[in-house]
Order: C-alpha cells, then structure tokens, then sequence
C-alpha cells in the first residue's frame, strides 16, 4: 500500500499538471504513471525528478533501448518492483525481445553473485584493473592540442 494517494488529475496543483502536460507530450502518451502521480504532491520534487529523468534518458552515446536495459537492471539490483515493471514495459516498446530479457536477468544475477563473493572476500583489484589507459589519438581530434 501506498504511503501517499496516488493522485488523479483533478486532485493536481497547477504546477504539478504543468509536469503531467510535459509528461505526456514529451512520451507522446496520455498515460501518466503512478510514480509521477505520486511525486506530485510534491510539485518541486515532481518537476526536478521529470526533467533528470528526461535528461538522463534522452538518446545520446546510448541508445534508448540500452538506457532502459540498464534502468531494468539496476532496479533488479535495488529491488524496485514498481521501476522493474515500468523499464520493462518501456525496453519492450523500444523493441526488447523476451530472450534479451532473460539474458539481462542471467546477467544481473551472476553479477549480483560475483560481487557477492568479490565483496565477502575482500579480494584486492588488480594492478592490471587500475592502470589508466591513453585515448586512442582519433579520438582527440576536436579537443585541440594534447
């Protein structure tokens, strides 16, 4: 059970509907999520979470499929029943296919093990782990002089 009610649209301040508008315009969707209906009863909250949120999950290095995958795993990871349904739901209409679920769930599950071990053991990283490694020179080209 929730500790807030999850807030319909007309229980919303105006600030927190602005956030909703910008929701379902940036997701091209009139579904708003209970996470979102939650934090609004916090308008500040709500719009800093949403604007990290859309900053961080915007394509750029990675693709929007691999951003969701990671947010699926980390949420494994931490437990969060509500982030691993809804990242699930969103890597599935960015094309996720039941097998790479599956292999991302083997895969989160060995590393949860193996940092166990590593972690209970306080195994010491090694050297070859910790050298600092040069860019390769094409990758310098727009920064100027090395």
């Amino acid at each position: 059970m929730s500790t807030v009610k999850i807030l319909d649209d007309a229980d919303l301040s105006p600030a927190a509907a602005a956030v909703f508008a910008d929701i379902r315009a940036t997701r091209k969707t009139e579904f708003v999520g209970n996470f979102w209906r939650g934090l609004a009863h916090d308008p500040v909250l709500l719009k800093r979470t949403w604007e990290s949120v859309k900053e961080v999950m915007t394509p750029g290095a990675l693709d929007a499929l691999t951003k969701e995958l990671i947010y699926v795993a980390v949420s494994m990871a931490n437990g969060c029943e509500y982030c691993i349904r809804s990242h699930t739901a969103a890597a599935r209409a960015k094309g996720m296919s039941q097998a790479q679920l599956l292999e991302l769930v083997a895969v989160v599950g060995m590393a949860s093990e193996t940092n166990r071990l590593a972690t209970g053991l306080l195994i010491p990283v090694d050297e070859a782990f910790l050298e600092s490694r040069p860019e390769p020179a094409g990758d310098r080209t727009d920064r100027g002089p090395a």
